[in-house]
């Protein structure tokens, strides 16, 4: 989603746009927000759902592809841009004989993406590696990966002092994504004393474990309480966030191909381990530049906190990460893509 919208607002007034979406999904609020036009059609996945399930979803996405086709009929779009999702697949094939334009945001490609890519015109990618899962009559451009505009690396002091952190103690963000990762987050609690007697924590627990965040806070000593700093979520705050920390523990879902690069940031990555290997992959990809180290969901219990109070100790290590890390950053990839898009814009007229 987050891809998608920084490619809009790099198109800005130039395409009138409208989101077509899965019907009851959390995008359309967020997509409205943007103040994106959005419509719902049936829609649903199929990788990884079982058995009992599979008639059911294989019949929405049968069901979406009239509904699209009804709403390609009348918005009449000059281009068609997918960013993964199984809303994409009635959309695309809907849409076969219009312009499109694929972003796939992980190294290799989910299963959505792999359907529509035959329909596509481009297929822009935000790594080297994303380049080997498509044959070589394909037009594959290397872009980077499109970050939000308002995720701007900030100076560190700045951005500590916005989100109420110490100057002068290290800085460790641990998040798992909008609803929260429960094994990095129970990792975390497990051994937050002897963390914090190193360093100053900004967790971001997700919506879900938020409620227990009280009794985490209260159990702490006095001494250790003020330098735990959780939050249920960051929108606005998130640049300072990444701007603020010097070490991350996260999944490893696309963003982080993105966002991490962008910052500099070095990165202890656990993938998601009910996935298929997308993070698994975009993880490997971090670790082998040199940016990230990969820790395993079944060791986190074990392993978290060592790991962490070693790197911190390790200045020269840490900072050659950072170093690699940013060496992965592609500036410019929004606009990139808005300009690709524009350009596929002129096919319908000629």
């Amino acid at each position: 989603m987050y891809p998608a919208l920084a490619v809009l607002s790099a198109l800005g007034e130039r395409a009138d746009v409208l989101w077509v979406g899965g019907q009851g999904g959390m995008e359309a609020a967020l997509v409205r927000r943007a103040g994106v036009r959005f419509e719902a059609i049936p829609a649903a996945g199929l990788h990884g759902v079982g058995w009992r399930s599979l008639p059911g979803n294989l019949a929405q996405l049968a069901a979406g592809i009239p509904a699209a086709r009804r709403i390609l009929a009348r918005f009449d779009p000059d281009v068609l841009f997918f960013t993964g999702g199984y809303v994409a697949v009635p959309v695309a094939i809907a849409g076969r004989k219009r312009p499109q334009v694929i972003f796939v945001p992980d190294v290799e490609p989910g299963l959505a993406l792999r359907l529509i890519s035959r329909f596509a015109d481009l297929i822009t990618v935000s790594t080297e590696a994303a380049k080997d899962s498509y044959p070589e009559g394909k037009r594959v451009l290397v872009t980077g990966y499109p970050t939000r505009a308002e995720l701007e690396p900030s100076h560190s002091a700045r951005a500590r002092s916005q989100l109420g952190l110490d100057q002068d103690l290290p800085v460790l963000l641990v998040f798992g994504g909008s609803r929260g990762a429960r094994s990095i987050n129970e990792a975390l609690w497990n051994c937050l004393p002897a963390l914090l007697g190193s360093c100053q924590v900004l967790h971001i627990t997700g919506e879900l474990d938020w409620p227990r965040v009280a009794a985490v806070s209260e159990a702490l000593p006095p001494e250790l309480a003020t330098r735990y700093h959780p939050h249920a979520y960051l929108h606005e705050q998130m640049g300072a966030a990444l701007s603020a920390a010097e070490l991350a523990v996260s999944r490893a879902g696309a963003a982080t191909l993105g966002e991490f690069p962008r910052f500099g940031l070095p990165a202890v990555l656990v993938p998601y381990p009910h996935a298929w290997r997308y993070q698994q992959m975009n993880a490997q990809h971090l670790e082998a530049a040199g940016g990230a180290v990969i820790l395993p969901d079944e060791q986190l219990s074990d392993s978290l906190c060592d790991l962490v109070l070693r790197l911190f100790g390790d200045r020269e290590r840490l900072e050659r990460m950072q170093s690699a890390m940013g060496s992965l950053d592609r500036p410019g990839a929004a606009d990139r893509i808005a300009e690709e898009i524009m350009t596929l814009s002129s096919w319908r007229s000629e």
